[in-house]
């Protein structure tokens, strides 16, 4: 829902100040159209029809994974394509991965996003509408900023929509942002005022390795990208996430561990481990084996390090799939 567009429909149409708190209200709890909002007047909410989209984005295709995975593909109001990804847990957790962007203009090797063509960056609105789509089905308690796009070549717009999540149940303490290391949207976030925790999408421990991974290395290397986020731990006092995706042969060998475990700082960092989840590269994923023996090299050194555990992979919603591509005939699962 455009907010801004929404507060100047209101004023045109001489409503008090307190209607649009009404109206947030109802979007925030879930409603599916204006008609559910019985404490607005019915005229007033035949003009929100008429002059409010209720959703900036126009839902194209859903798919539902074996595993209760939700992918949703989207289409702004000039065709671009957006997907984002409702993750469903066992204790509990009903988290959502939302784009930033239409497509990425970072061109991550590993990546089906970065194989996209880059569009633009999304609107607040377009960024929250996503969220809202998701909350229409169920109560959400955790996000993640790590759908299409680069998030803090976006910042202003995707902390505007940060600001509202609280609204629809999701505490910035619950709201993570994902970035390759773009150091000057780093250290915008430091400054920022919202505590939301940030992750590091490292995927190599040395700048040669991590230039043939993800070309934005050429740009910001290692070192300053770890200034970066160190400044961030010492200003906000939380960790950073270090993700990291394991590709066979690649960067999953015993010396990439210890070399990774030399970098990081266990007080400032947390390492995730992603088993890659296929996107028609020339990569493989590393065997379980492999990850639980550099997750214990990790260890070893005091490094916290998990496994990420893998949702939606058969319907392309898993971490790194997310390309728009033609929906399937019908729904997984």
């Amino acid at each position: 829902m455009d907010l801004e567009l929404l507060n100047s429909t209101l004023a045109a149409h001489g409503q008090p100040a307190f209607r649009r708190s009404q109206v947030w209200r109802w979007a925030a709890g879930g409603a599916h159209h204006y008609d559910e909002m019985t404490n607005l007047p019915a005229k007033l909410r035949a003009q929100l029809s008429e002059h409010v989209p209720f959703s900036t984005l126009v839902l194209e295709h859903e798919a539902t994974a074996s595993d209760g995975t939700v992918k949703a593909l989207f289409r702004t109001h000039d065709g671009r394509p957006v997907e984002s990804v409702l993750m469903r847990y066992r204790d509990g957790r009903r988290s959502v991965c939302v784009s930033s962007q239409s497509g990425c203009p970072l061109t991550c090797t590993f990546c089906a996003t970065g194989k996209m063509k880059f569009g633009r960056n999304l609107t607040a609105a377009e960024i929250l509408d996503q969220v809202l789509h998701f909350r229409r089905i169920e109560p959400l308690n955790h996000l993640v900023f790590m759908g299409m796009g680069e998030p803090l070549m976006n910042l202003d717009n995707v902390l505007a929509a940060a600001r509202k999540l609280p609204d629809v149940g999701i505490t910035h303490r619950r709201t993570g942002i994902s970035t390759v290391g773009w150091v000057p949207g780093i250290r915008a976030l430091t400054e920022a005022d919202m505590p939301v925790r940030l992750a590091l999408s490292l995927h190599a421990p040395e700048d040669e390795l991590r230039s043939r991974i993800m070309p934005i290395n050429d740009r910001f290397k290692i070192a300053e990208v770890l200034d970066a986020c160190e400044e961030y731990y010492e200003k906000r006092r939380r960790k950073v996430f270090v993700e990291y995706v394991m590709l066979a042969g690649v960067n999953d060998g015993p010396e990439q561990a210890a070399q990774l475990a030399s970098l990081l700082d266990p007080r400032m960092y947390k390492v995730n481990l992603i088993p890659y989840n296929p996107t028609d590269s020339v990569y493989d994923g590393s065997s379980r084996n492999a990850i639980a023996t550099f997750q214990s090299a990790l260890e070893v050194q005091g490094i916290d390090a998990t496994v990420r555990l893998t949702r939606g992979r058969d319907i392309d919603a898993a971490c790194g799939q997310l390309a728009a591509k033609s929906p399937v005939a019908a729904e997984v699962g």
